[in-house]
């Protein structure tokens, strides 16, 4: 994420924020004893590795700077900081009320901001982040003042709700929760006397998101799903395209226990006549989604036959793509982020630019599309925060995300070794994201973050028993000890490297004690 940057355009004060807010926050992606059967430094594999932002003198472009959250309108911080502490009294995100109504209410009150922009609504279980942001990117880079609604955060709640590239102000943030809040507080008095939880926080979050966008004023909104889609709040809006990233399966206990009952659930997002663009599916979820575009007489695309990643290969900073579209192929493309994954992604966001500006049948401007992607970031996904020795978080948190990650890790980097700080929410796959990262991990080094729905670090620690030995689990009761064991290990030798990966909120905490402790050099 860039630098934040006051703007008054549209009569709205847009800067960013920093104060350290992650905690409690997750949306929610066996191996031998020998390591060197998964040695990730195979040069001749990969003659462009050397060059990758890990080496010397290069950090790669997926990095934010130490200044990021740093603000100019640090006078309205206690006023930011009380619209935080006001939205996580309410009930979390962990706990999510399957219901429209409730926030459908609140935003009739408000006289439906929601429906002031058009939206790209994106849903899925793994790459939704990234592909809203590369979306929003690309229509930036076409002159549109953008919203961006995302979530979880990492540091901050300012970066779930973005306007023309920045998080949104404190000033902003306060002043237009003050707007809002008399009528959610209408609505939690109705929801009460019905015998309703009160609107949860991610309701309100989201009204809040709305609210903002329509003071801006914005063009377009792009807006990521919090859980499934058919009764998430965000679904109050109605996506012109719908965008579905790949579905697995994930919070099986809210969204069903098969593939085809969370694909159904998240197809809800589909309104009449939407566009709508899909990754790879199997085929128990396409075959919901091809049933819910019957249903809405709308058009689908599907990456492999509508639109397809025709090739990617390393470069500095990230990776060169070329893709075929919905109405053109775009070649050498820059994408400044690592993994295939993420090359996907922006296949799938091509497609979804293409459907909104053009319905599908007009191909973007060459280098207004290589501008989009030259400048997407996605913070906590892949990113470096640390050299000497080399320190990447990822936010993988189920199985499908941590496969991805073991993949971008083979792929893109050289290392010979690669030391993994774990923690895990207790609602997650625990069993799936070790045994996906044992084969490319030398030691895990087991912890927990903040979080109260974090995973004991001894339970954890027996689970990684399990796929591992004695002498590659180590347990820490804090996860700053665990990251100084972790980088002490790394440094020892010049192609070693830590990755932080599990849950969101440990990737937050060790973004914060990178730039308490300037790993970056």
């Amino acid at each position: 994420m860039s630098d934040n940057r006051g703007s008054d355009n549209g009569g709205s004060d847009n800067g960013g924020s920093g104060r350290d807010d992650h905690d409690g926050f997750d949306t929610s992606s066996e191996r031998d004893d020998e390591f060197d059967e998964t040695d990730l430094g195979d040069d001749n594999a990969n003659p462009l590795a050397d060059l990758s932002p890990f080496a010397e003198g290069d950090e790669g472009t997926n990095l934010d700077d130490d200044s990021d959250f740093e603000l100019e309108d640090t006078e309205y911080q206690d006023d930011a900081d009380r619209v935080y502490e006001e939205l996580l009294a309410r009930i979390g995100e962990a706990a999510p009320q399957p219901r429209l109504e409730a926030t459908r209410r609140a935003v009739e009150l408000l006289g439906d901001p929601q429906r002031t922009f058009p939206i790209v609504h994106v849903t899925g279980t793994n790459g939704k982040t990234s592909t809203s942001r590369i979306t929003e990117s690309i229509l930036r880079a076409y002159g549109l003042r953008t919203g961006l609604m995302t979530s979880p955060h990492l540091r901050r709640v300012n970066e779930r709700i973005v306007i023309d590239g920045q998080p949104i102000s404190n000033r902003a943030l306060a002043a237009n929760w003050a707007d809002i809040r008399p009528f959610l507080d209408m609505v939690d008095a109705e929801l009460i006397a019905g015998s309703e939880e009160p609107l949860t926080f991610f309701e309100a979050l989201t009204v809040l998101a709305f609210a903002s966008f329509a003071d801006a004023p914005i063009d377009v909104a792009v807006i990521e799903v919090g859980m499934g889609g058919e009764w998430d709040s965000t679904n109050v809006g109605d996506g012109q395209v719908a965008v579905f990233t790949p579905i697995a399966l994930d919070h099986t206990q809210r969204l069903g226990s098969t593939v085809a009952e969370i694909a159904r659930t998240k197809s809800g997002i589909i309104k009449p006549l939407a566009n709508v663009v899909s990754a790879v599916q199997t085929d128990d979820a396409l075959a919901e989604l091809e049933r819910a575009v019957e249903l809405t007489e709308s058009t689908f695309a599907v990456e492999g036959t509508g639109f397809e990643l025709l090739g990617s290969s390393v470069a500095v900073g990230g990776q060169v793509i070329s893709v075929r579209g919905l109405a053109g192929t775009y070649s050498d493309l820059f994408l400044p982020m690592f993994g295939d994954h993420q090359g996907h992604n922006a296949a799938l966001a091509i497609a979804a630019v293409e459907s909104f500006l053009g319905a599908g049948s007009q191909a973007l401007v060459g280098d207004v599309l290589a501008e989009g992607l030259a400048t997407a970031t996605s913070p906590g996904r892949l990113q470096i925060i640390g050299n000497e020795p080399t320190v990447i978080v990822d936010a993988a948190h189920n199985p499908h995300g941590a496969a991805a990650l073991a993949a971008a890790l083979k792929t893109y980097f050289t290392f010979d070794e690669v030391v993994v700080v774990l923690g895990v929410l207790q609602d997650k796959d625990a069993r799936g994201i070790i045994a996906a990262l044992a084969p490319v991990t030398a030691r895990f080094h087991v912890t927990q973050s903040q979080s109260e729905r974090a995973v004991a670090y001894d339970d954890l620690a027996e689970l990684v028993l399990e796929a591992t030995h004695d002498d590659a689990t180590f347990r820490f009761d804090t996860f700053e000890h665990a990251m100084q064991d972790a980088r002490e290990w790394a440094a020892e030798a010049p192609r070693r490297a830590v990755v932080v990966t599990g849950s969101v909120t440990l990737v937050g905490e060790a973004i914060d004690l990178a730039a308490a402790e300037k790993w970056k050099q």
